[in-house]
């Protein structure tokens, strides 16, 4: 037998630790006691912001290379992606432990604006990280005709959730306090 067919699939263990995951942020934002708030921790927005631009430079990028038959360089790309990806998460850990919900002060047409994009960036957050998880898990093992179908859903909810996490970031330091 093919050693792809018998292999157990990741997807409960990915779908189990997104939602431990995705339960973990909801309780830190929502219901954690604040702690004291080092003055360091005031610049973890910005570095999200960072993060999640490189993440989603890095994913054009990758999507370009793939088009082109570079699978290498799609493959430094994707990893970059990932890093900043991993990097973005550590950091808003970080950030929300000390800091909490950060509420936004818009007033006006700008304010269902702002919520739209907010409660769709953390639904399609929450979303892609199984499907992230998923589609390098696909890559990794080399089931590349797996990884191909699931990552044309993965890169649009992916560069979206990154391209809207710096939009959040620029609408909370234009209307904050």
């Amino acid at each position: 037998m093919n050693s792809q067919n018998t292999s157990r699939s990741p997807l409960p263990w990915i779908l189990l630790l997104s939602a431990a995951i995705s339960t973990f942020l909801l309780w830190l934002i929502y219901f954690k006691p604040l702690t004291g708030e080092p003055d360091w921790v005031t610049n973890l927005p910005a570095a999200n912001a960072l993060f999640n631009g490189l993440s989603a430079i890095c994913l054009v990028g990758g999507i370009w290379n793939i088009r082109r038959q570079r699978r290498s360089t799609h493959i430094r790309f994707m990893c970059a992606a990932t890093a900043f990806s991993a990097l973005f998460l550590l950091s808003y850990i970080v950030y929300h432990n000390f800091h909490g919900d950060t509420p936004f002060r818009g007033l006006g047409l700008v304010r269902p604006i702002y919520f739209f994009i907010l409660i769709s960036h953390v639904l399609l957050s929450i979303v892609a990280l199984p499907m992230v998880l998923t589609t390098l898990y696909y890559a990794a093992s080399k089931r590349y005709v797996t990884h191909r179908k699931i990552a044309r859903f993965t890169f649009p909810v992916w560069l979206y959730v990154s391209i809207t996490g710096v939009v959040i970031f620029f609408f909370l330091k234009v209307y904050s306090s």
